[in-house]
């Protein structure tokens, strides 16, 4: 059953990639900037004021945005920045259910005598996030996750917004179709067609007319939904299945030898967030996209699950040699791993004898070492002067 307050919090890290690059670089502050290269990871508001958005080709951008700054994705930047608003989150109720990197609900309802009220408990969380991680963050409260996810949305950048159980309607009904998740550009086009362009035109049709119109999944689904009828609950402890990473590469031709070494800093990449979370995977995925939109994957499933760097980078550089002439005579635009089939590692029992270069020693020392200093101070000789990959800073001075 659904709460009866107002209870649940959806928090939402603004424009996240851009704004920690914002954060860093002051000389990016107030200025129209966006992170990636040949397409964009995420624009910051002020390139957003300009029509700059998501997955744009920077071209395109920079057409709309002249004076837009790109930099390249520091992913390690980000993780760090996502662990210590997750810490926040953890800190101020139990009950989180993280959705990526920059978002999470959050069910605060037993919270009441212990803290304060709902709308207390987003106030002061809004504001340990700005102080303690320098970023901003927009949230939504409502009784139901669906509206305070779309509360959250309504109330960016920067800000707050509380829906109570007797203004729900009167809040949902307003706004476009769009707002009701599952609607697309599909499903909307096929509504407007029929004159229906508000959730509340939606919530007046009945579900018999909608399920005439969209079929019974999606005319249930959303019938339902502008009624803000939504059972779930904030679930936790629920893991991952697969951990992965992508790269745009953009319109240039790679070499081979130069995807090599992107595949390399995928894999680092992947293989220390499963070490962080202590877990080992088994299915290794790597998924193309080329220049006509196309995409394909291939898989390989290793007979033991691993963390190991070395192993999951084996079974990942087969899987790309096998794609070699392929790529060779198509533009490959994105290229992206995922391990999959994911376990604790506290549950798997290593195999004997353990190979030198793929001890998990080694790998834990190395993943120390960034995480004291940088993911750019220790690295493989392979990435060193390669663009994009390893730069080698100096190392601050013993204390």
């Amino acid at each position: 059953m659904c709460s009866t307050r107002a209870s649940i919090i959806h928090a939402d890290l603004d424009a996240f990639y851009a704004s920690v690059e914002q954060r860093d670089h002051p000389h990016l502050r107030g200025k129209p900037m966006a992170v990636g290269g040949g397409v964009i990871l995420a624009a910051s508001y002020e390139a957003r004021a300009f029509g700059v958005r998501t997955a744009m080709n920077l071209r395109t951008a920079r057409s709309l945005c002249p004076n837009i700054i790109s930099v390249d994705p520091r992913m390690d930047a980000y993780s760090r920045a996502s662990k210590e608003v997750f810490e926040i989150f953890k800190d101020t109720t139990p009950l989180v259910e993280p959705i990526s990197i920059d978002e999470a609900f959050l069910d605060v309802s037993g919270l009441g005598r212990l803290v304060g009220s709902p709308t207390e408990i987003a106030v002061n969380l809004r504001a340990r996030v700005l102080a303690e991680v320098g970023l901003a963050i927009s949230v939504g409260v409502a009784r139901t996750k669906f509206l305070a996810k779309v509360a959250s949305g309504v109330c960016k950048p920067d800000g707050l917004l509380v829906v109570e159980p007797d203004e729900e309607l009167a809040f949902l009904h307003p706004l476009p179709v769009q707002a009701l998740w599952g609607v697309g550009p599909k499903t909307a086009d096929k509504l407007a067609s029929r004159g229906i362009t508000t959730v509340g035109q939606v919530a007046a049709l009945g579900d018999r007319s909608l399920v005439g119109i969209l079929g019974r999944a999606s005319g249930n689904h959303l019938h339902a939904l502008a009624h803000n009828n939504d059972p779930r609950r904030v679930v936790t402890g629920k893991r991952r299945s697969s951990i992965g990473s992508q790269r745009a590469l953009g319109s240039k031709q790679r070499s081979f030898a130069e995807l090599e070494a992107i595949l390399l800093e995928l894999v680092d990449r992947v293989t220390v967030r499963l070490r962080d979370g202590h877990r080992v995977g088994r299915t290794i995925t790597l998924r193309f996209r080329f220049g006509d939109f196309t995409r394909d994957t291939r898989s390989h499933t290793l007979s033991e699950a691993t963390c190991s760097t070395a192993e999951i980078l084996d079974a990942a550089r087969v899987l790309l040699v096998a794609r070699r002439g392929e790529i060779a005579e198509r533009q490959l635009t994105l290229l992206g791993l995922t391990i999959g089939n994911l376990a604790s590692a506290d549950t798997v029992q290593q195999s004997l004898p353990f190979e030198t270069r793929s001890s998990p020693e080694l790998d834990e020392a190395i993943d120390r070492v960034r995480g004291k200093f940088g993911g750019s101070s220790i690295g493989r000789a392979t990435l060193v002067n390669h663009k994009g990959g390893l730069t080698v800073p100096m190392l601050p001075d013993p204390q």
